[in-house]
Parts: C-alpha cells; structure tokens; sequence
C-alpha cells in the first residue's frame, strides 16, 4: 500500500527541478495518507493550481512551436511514473550491474567505509563487520541450505540482483551464544555477566529479519560441521496431507509431512548420519500410510543391530507407514548423539502453537478443530524443556496471531527480541541499494533515505519497496 500512496503523491506535481522539502504542522493531527503525503511532497506550490494552469493551457508552446523544456520534462516524469518498467527495468538493469562489477570504486559504503566485508567466512565475523554486506556463493548457499531458501532471503537476493546479506549484530550475537556452549573455554573475562542459553525463540516486528537470521545461523553450524535438523517451513507440519488419529499414541499421524522432513534431512547430513549409530533397537510402531492404509499383518518394523541413523530414515522413507513412528524415534536419537554438536532449528515455530487446519468431525455438521500439539510430529520436536540445542522463529507472515509471552514447553528466558534496522544499518542498506541501481544516483541523499527510513519504521521488506520510488 505505500508503494501506491507514494507514487500517488509524486503524480501530484509536475514541477520542473524537483526539491523534497518536509512540511509539518505539530500542532494539528493528520490521517495515514496526508502523513505520508506531506512526507514525500517536493513541490513549493500547490499541487492543485499545477493542475489548473495545466488544464487551462494544455497546448502552451514556445517559439518553436515545441513544447517548453521544463514542460517537456514534467510530461515525460509523468509518463514513466504510469510505466511499469521504469521501476523494474531489469534487464537494463542487469547489463548496467554487470558493467558495475568491473569498477570496484562503487563498492563504496557509509562514510567512505567499504560496503562488503572481505572475511571470507560467517565463522570469522567480527562486530567491526556490522553494517557491511557478505557475499554468498548462490550455489553454495542452496548447497548448505537444501531444505530451501526463506522467503524473505528469495526476495532479497532477487530485487537486489545479487547474493549478499547484511551483517547485523543479532546474528552475530546468536552465533556467539552458541560458539560459547560448544567451546566454553570462550567464556573468557570479557564476557563475564553474559548468559548463555541452549534454547532460543526468535522474536520482533513483521520485517525484522528474524527467518534470514536463523538460516544464516544455521549456514554457519553447518559450516562448523554440526548436524543440524532445519525446517524452514515449520507452519506444513500442521497444514495439508493425509491426517489421522494414531489408536495406539492417541495424536495425529500426518505421514506426508513426516516422508518430507525425513527426506529433507538427508538432503545434507546423509553422509554425517551414516556415521552415528543407533542407540534404541527397538522396533519402530507403523500406522496407516497415505493413500495405502496399514501394512497388513504387521504392527512394528525391526531395526536391525548396528543400523545407523542413515538406516533408521531410510526405513521411514521406504514405508510411509513408518514414516512418523521414524522422525519421531529420530527425535529421541538426536538427543543422545554426543559425538557432535546437534541443533534443532525451527522457522515458523509459533505455527507449533496455535490450531492446525486440520478438524475432527464431531457430529454429522459440526468439527473440531485439531491443536498444532495434538499432531505426533509436533509434540515430539516443539518443547525446549531439555538439553539440547533448540532455535525457534517465529514469523508473522503465518499469520496465527499473537501469542501469550509465556508459552507452554519453552522456558521464561528463551524468548530473544530482534529489533529492526538502526538508523546504521539503513544507511548502509541504502547505500547497497544505490549501488545495486534500486536507486538513481542523481536521486540519492542523507535526506530522502531517512525520509524512507521513518516512515517504514526500519521494515526492510519496506524499505526495499519503496526506495526505487525516491525521485
């Protein structure tokens, strides 16, 4: 919506050289839209006698018979305010970024500071590497993160055209938490007071940065050579597929989801679960398959002695009648590998605590709705009331609404808010942009991007939206 208020309040002076000036009056209130307005309004005069004098002299020419020039340029502003393509030119765009590459003068950030950091690892980032950008290899980075992408990351890389990330604190702060529990020889005197924790709950505003804070954390523990069970998509677990109730454990079984998170896992960690054996032989319990119903005669499936965790996934991908009975054993095994660091990571984690889509029927017209708890998937891996290593985002794109501060199966303390961008990191967001050409150059300065800054409230998602439209 405030990419249409802003062009609407552009479309509403055609003045020739343009200045932004900032008209505010404290002693009366305005609604949303007149805010706005008054924000990004760069005309002296009023935008209404423009338009009169337009419509009273719509074919004004010079002594040439042609158009004047200040005319002319105001005509042709107004022509590409309506065109499509002069936001998103991309394949101009793109050729001019190419272009750009050969001339590393441009990589110029805040200050004269350099825009991307040269460290060459998330492992070996410094707080001196706030506010700069780190570039990722794409194809390394759908390497190491094969579950998929974030939504937000996706789009990020997209409108900027390039693979890179801003290096924040936040994230720099939860990778130190757990550097420190893995190695507590780190726990020096200088971070004496500074409280480690095993469970975390990623909280803050829409457009915070909280799922490209948990996938860079978890690029990084995989990098480190820690086994890591990443669901990007936490909110599937409790939509969609095949559900029934299991008589046996009394939850619901969902085999669809528990085959693609068995199958996601393997995805990257096959060939460290190859290594890890088993330390419960105990048969694996079947349930009814999708679409194949239960396995007739049968109501366990063996795990052979010696298997490995490899071997244990493999018997839940084969028979989707194992397939939940499997990623639920998985859990428990998970929490008895001590030969190297293991990390739960959870995206749309406060999914995990609202009603899921699915519904019991009660009567012939009525239906109970089925909380997230009641699925086996999920209370197996929700609660944080252990040892382990746990990160959990929440997201708000979901949509599940608010939820009470003090949640059941996640302790008092893990909740961790991020904040949104510092005036810092918008600065240097805003200089990224302008040189990733999502911004004119001719257009940029301090003035117009804190402009943008305070009206998305430090929202990236809308900062991004919105800067191309700086005139």
């Amino acid at each position: 919506m405030l990419k249409f208020v802003f062009r609407g309040a552009m479309r509403r002076t055609h003045q020739t050289s343009p200045q932004w000036i900032l008209r505010t009056n404290p002693l009366s209130s305005f609604s949303l839209f007149e805010q706005h307005h008054q924000l990004f309004c760069y005309s002296t005069k009023s935008a209404k006698s423009s338009d009169l004098k337009a419509k009273k002299k719509p074919d004004k020419k010079s002594n040439n018979g042609t158009a004047s020039a200040g005319e002319h340029s105001a005509v042709t502003t107004a022509d590409e305010l309506d065109n499509p393509l002069f936001f998103d030119d991309r394949v101009s765009r793109r050729r001019h970024l190419v272009e750009d590459e050969k001339r590393p003068s441009l990589d110029v950030g805040p200050n004269g500071l350099p825009l991307f950091t040269s460290t060459p690892s998330l492992s070996l980032l410094t707080k001196k590497d706030t506010c700069s950008y780190f570039k990722f290899s794409e194809k390394d980075l759908k390497a190491a993160l094969p579950e998929g992408l974030p939504k937000g990351m996706v789009v990020e890389f997209e409108e900027s055209m390039r693979s890179a990330l801003l290096v924040r604190k936040s994230f720099l702060d939860l990778r130190d938490n757990f550097k420190r529990i893995v190695d507590p020889s780190l726990l020096s005197s200088d971070s004496k007071g500074v409280k480690v924790r095993k469970q975390i709950v990623l909280d803050g505003p829409v457009g915070c940065g909280k799922s490209i804070t948990l996938a860079m954390f978890v690029h990084w523990a995989r990098e480190e050579g820690w086994l890591v069970l990443y669901v990007p998509q936490g909110r599937e677990w409790t939509h969609g597929g095949y559900f029934y109730r299991n008589p046996q454990t009394g939850l619901w079984d969902t085999p669809d989801q528990a085959f693609n998170v068995l199958k996601d896992f393997l995805k990257y960690n096959e060939p460290r679960l190859m290594q890890l054996q088993c330390h419960i032989v105990d048969p694996v319990p079947l349930g009814e398959g999708a679409g194949v119903g239960l396995m007739k005669g049968v109501e366990c499936m063996p795990v052979p002695e010696g298997s490995t965790l490899y071997d244990l996934i493999q018997i839940g991908i084969k028979y989707t009648q194992a397939a939940v009975g499997v990623l639920v054993r998985l859990r428990k095994e998970l929490s008895l590998v001590k030969d190297v660091p293991v990390l739960i990571a959870i995206d749309q984690y406060n999914s995990w605590f609202t009603f899921s889509k699915h519904e019991e029927p009660v009567t012939m017209k009525s239906c109970r709705p089925i909380h997230a708890r009641e699925l086996a998937m999920v209370n197996a891996f929700r609660s944080m009331m252990h040892n382990e290593m746990m990160v959990g985002a929440f997201s708000h794109s979901t949509a599940v609404g608010k939820l009470r501060q003090d949640l059941p199966d996640v302790p008092a303390d893990a909740r961790v808010n991020l904040p949104r961008y510092s005036l810092d990191e918008a600065d240097a967001v805003s200089h990224y942009y302008l040189r990733q050409r999502l911004i004119r150059h001719e257009a940029f300065s301090e003035d117009k991007w804190k402009k943008v800054y305070y009206l998305c409230n430090g929202n990236g998602a809308e900062m991004r939206s919105l800067v191309p439209l700086i005139r």
